[in-house]
């Protein structure tokens, strides 16, 4: 097994582990988690070959992360980093937060695992609701990076935010008058 760093920007490394396994033969498999690419090879591969099928596999990793990078909101990434400071520490990573205008019932949603790992998505329906309340919304969700359900640690994470209630009373409010379940938003 080899590890190794492959710089994508400088802040956003991929971090690509080779596995020679025996049980494969001709075939090479390969999951994307994250910065994370884990790449199960043949044993018997040639080492040319394994390089070729690492740059290869890497680049296609590069242009779907860019791909996403692209759609990130500047306004909403810095919100985010500012939350993550002032109330969790700076604890939290992710890959990238964006509005999004396919919500129709969520207001916020944070992606675990997979070759989505990490990307935040808040609809633009609630663009225009108070500071306070969108600021929950993407607390809520980086919080979803430290729990991914919706446990009694998840509350207890996410009422490191001050205006948690309020806002809750918010959207409880906001959903009451659309004729919709407020547990259902988030």
């Amino acid at each position: 097994m080899t590890k190794r760093r492959v710089p994508d920007s400088e802040e956003d490394p991929i971090d690509v582990e080779v596995v020679r396994d025996g049980r494969l033969r001709t075939r090479v498999h390969w999951e994307w988690s994250g910065s994370r690419v884990r790449i199960r090879i043949p044993r018997n591969a040639p080492k040319r070959e394994v390089e070729r099928l690492v740059a290869e596999i890497v680049e296609e990793v590069k242009q779907k992360r860019a791909r996403v990078r692209a759609r990130a909101d500047a306004d909403l990434e810095a919100k985010a980093r500012q939350i993550n400071r002032s109330y969790f520490d700076g604890e939290i990573e992710w890959h990238s937060i964006r509005w999004v205008s396919n919500m129709r019932k969520r207001l916020g949603s944070c992606t675990v695992g997979g070759p989505t790992d990490g990307d935040i998505r808040i609809s633009d329906r609630i663009r225009s609701w108070p500071d306070w309340v969108v600021e929950y919304v993407v607390a809520h969700e980086l919080t979803h990076r430290k729990h991914s359900n919706h446990s009694k640690e998840f509350w207890a994470y996410l009422g490191r935010y001050p205006k948690a209630e309020r806002a809750r009373g918010f959207i409880m409010g906001m959903a009451h008058q659309l004729g919709e379940d407020a547990d259902s938003l988030l």
